[in-house]
């Protein structure tokens, strides 16, 4: 099974990637979506890079909320310690994060701001804590509009709020497991090669 959406482009079809093609980009606060990151880099291969910025969030839940709120109001995108200088060289970027102010986070806005996907296949996935996406993954397509932008992937993950951090683990890590591994189906995105 080939990496690529079946009908993409002729040279892809023609190629099969290698895990070295793949990158794994997310943000996490929790561990729930470095949870799903590791397990794309398990069924897909991949490089995995965590979003870090340069002056980190607070702790504090009530305190970061305030912030986020504030930046999402601006439109500002915090800078990032994380930087990916060979971007052009992946065929295809995951890209994960949680759902925050029912938006794409920040951070992940200041990354896609940073990078250019052009040419690339991106695939959104999201952890959250019941409420879904938001408008995340349309941020996503907006922000990468020389991508080719395939399904994403959203499950459940702690509700910070209520005090449930890392909550893709145990069996609920197994759940999870089985959810991506039907989504890479689903996409047409093939298992870590041998």
């Amino acid at each position: 099974m080939s990496l690529w959406p079946h009908g993409v482009e002729e040279a892809r079809a023609q190629t099969e990637p290698r895990a070295e093609d793949v990158l794994i980009v997310y943000l996490t606060r929790t561990g729930n979506t470095e949870a799903v990151a590791e397990i794309i880099r398990q069924e897909v291969g991949g490089e995995k890079v965590s979003i870090e910025l340069e002056t980190p969030y607070p702790e504090d839940y009530d305190a970061i909320v305030s912030q986020v709120d504030r930046e999402n109001e601006r439109g500002y995108v915090p800078p990032l310690k994380t930087k990916v200088g060979d971007i052009g060289e992946y065929d295809a970027v995951f890209l994960g994060f949680p759902t925050w102010d029912m938006q794409l986070p920040p951070p992940m806005k200041s990354f896609l701001h940073d990078h250019d996907l052009s040419g690339t296949t991106v695939i959104p996935f999201n952890t959250n804590g019941g409420y879904g996406v938001g408008s995340s993954f349309r941020t996503v397509e907006e922000l990468c509009p020389e991508s080719d932008i395939l399904e994403g992937f959203s499950t459940r993950g702690g509700l910070e709020r209520d005090g449930i951090y890392l909550a893709i683990k145990g069996e609920r890590r197994d759940e999870v497991r089985a959810e991506v591994r039907d989504w890479l189906e689903r996409t047409h995105l093939a298992q870590k090669p041998e």
